[in-house]
């Protein structure tokens, strides 16, 4: 009888290929998303409002993260945030800072808002009345009439004719007598000031001529002084 031998068993061979990776699209699809500004008040806020408790700046820091997923390092701004729109209360305590939220706070607060929207409405339609009363108490003292139309027409035309005046007067402004009148002032202030330093001068060099005796005359020629200096009057 022939015997067949038997064919040995094939082993798979190992793929040289790098192991394949997800796309970078699906690695960024499935990471968490971050809170928004708004999203972190909302939840700050509710730490406050499910604990009914006070807490200092650091108990928050450390219990954003770990109850609502806040990251610490942005709990003191978003808290400040809720400060100033008062849905938080704050108050300082020795040298520590406490703060606190109660819910029937924010609707006690929003009650408070809408209160002050109504007084504002009110008073705006009580002023509105007024108005509407003064107008119709003017149109009545002033009927339409004839005579009422042509006076109108003459106020018109004299506005009309002012501001044609006032247009040709500034063509003349150095004639202007308001602006004559201020020239005039300021000519007698520097005449002024010229006689007070020429006094000045003439004191100051009677004093080196007798400190230092020598003639006026060399003096004002060294310094190129005329003799009609001290005449201002021409």
């Amino acid at each position: 009888m022939t015997r067949f031998a038997s064919a040995p068993i094939r082993q798979p061979l190992l793929s040289s290929r790098p192991p394949q990776h997800p796309p970078p699209n699906t690695i960024s699809a499935m990471a968490p998303r971050g809170l928004s500004a708004e999203e972190k008040r909302v939840k700050l806020l509710e730490i406050f409002h499910e604990t009914k408790d006070f807490f200092q700046l650091k108990e928050l820091e450390k219990l954003g993260p770990k109850m609502k997923g806040i990251v610490s390092q942005s709990v003191k701004e978003v808290l400040q945030s809720l400060v100033d729109d008062g849905l938080v209360q704050m108050d300082k305590i020795g040298s520590s800072n406490f703060f606190w939220s109660f819910p029937s706070q924010r609707g006690a607060m929003m009650q408070a808002r809408l209160k002050t929207v109504k007084d504002t409405q009110a008073s705006h339609r009580s002023q509105l009345d007024e108005l509407r009363a003064a107008v119709a108490t003017e149109k009545a003292s002033r009927p339409e009439s004839d005579e009422r139309a042509r006076m109108l027409d003459q106020l018109a035309s004299l506005k009309k004719e002012g501001a044609q005046l006032e247009t040709e007067l500034a063509t003349y402004g150095a004639c202007d007598p308001a602006k004559v009148e201020e020239k005039r002032r300021a000519v007698v202030l520097a005449k002024e000031a010229a006689v007070r330093w020429t006094d000045n001068y003439l004191m100051l060099l009677s004093h080196f001529t007798r400190q230092n005796s020598v003639e006026a005359k060399d003096i004002r020629g060294y310094l190129g002084v005329d003799e009609e200096y001290e005449d201002i009057e021409g």
